[in-house]
Formats: C-alpha cells, structure tokens, sequence
C-alpha cells in the first residue's frame, strides 16, 4: 500500500522559511516523478515543485522560483520542499505527490497524494 506522508508546515510571517518533508512509503520503482503542489482557497491546485528521482533539472513554478528548492534522499525514499521568503500568497494546502513519470507538473499525472499539510503566511 502506497503512502505518502508529510509534515512540516505551520504559520509563518512574510520572510520566514518553513521546509516540508514527505516520506514515501510502499513504492519502490527504481525511479519516479515526485513533486508538491498547493491548493489555495478558491482555487485549483497547482504544481509547485516536482522532481524525477533518476535525475535531471527540476520543475518550479514561476511564483517560487529562487525562493523555494525540492530535494531528494533517495535512500529514506523522502522529498523536501525548502521554502525560503514566504510571502502571503504562498498561503495554501501544501501535498506531496508520487508517480509514474508522465508529466513533472501535471497535476492530473500523478497517482498517490499525501494528506496535506497547510502553510499559511501572514503579512
């Protein structure tokens, strides 16, 4: 059974840092797509951050880029979205997604969800 749990949000000022972590547990490809997205009140989710774990350039979003950085351990099958700078429209649902590599910021690409976990950033 695939599992996808996350932590590390909470409420920030404007200029903080947060920096979410998600365990992957259950699936084991030898590589795979795996990413953040959010999900705002009111609005659809968006791709944030995504990356393959075989290797190759990230996937930002323009609102985060310079600010925000995905990484990898692929040995505790663990991916981590450091978010630097936070402003109040960062606010937001924060999910971590595995996959089946069919598309790095499609959210409709991808299989397995975590749970969620809410950042919110004040001015």
């Amino acid at each position: 059974q695939v599992q996808l749990v996350e932590s590390g949000g909470g409420s920030v000022q404007a200029g903080g840092s947060l920096r979410l972590s998600c365990i992957v547990y259950g699936y084991t490809p030898s590589s795979y797509c795996t990413g953040w997205f959010r999900q705002a009140a009111g609005k659809e989710r968006e791709g944030v951050a995504a990356i393959y774990t075989g290797g190759g350039s990230a996937y930002y979003h323009d609102s985060v880029k310079g600010r925000f950085t995905i990484s990898l351990d692929n040995a505790k099958n663990t991916v981590y979205l450091q978010m630097n700078n936070l402003k109040p429209e960062d606010t937001a649902m924060y999910y971590c997604a595995a996959s089946f590599c069919l598309g790095l910021k499609t959210v409709g690409a991808y299989d397995y969800w975590g749970q969620g976990t809410q950042v919110t950033v004040s001015s």
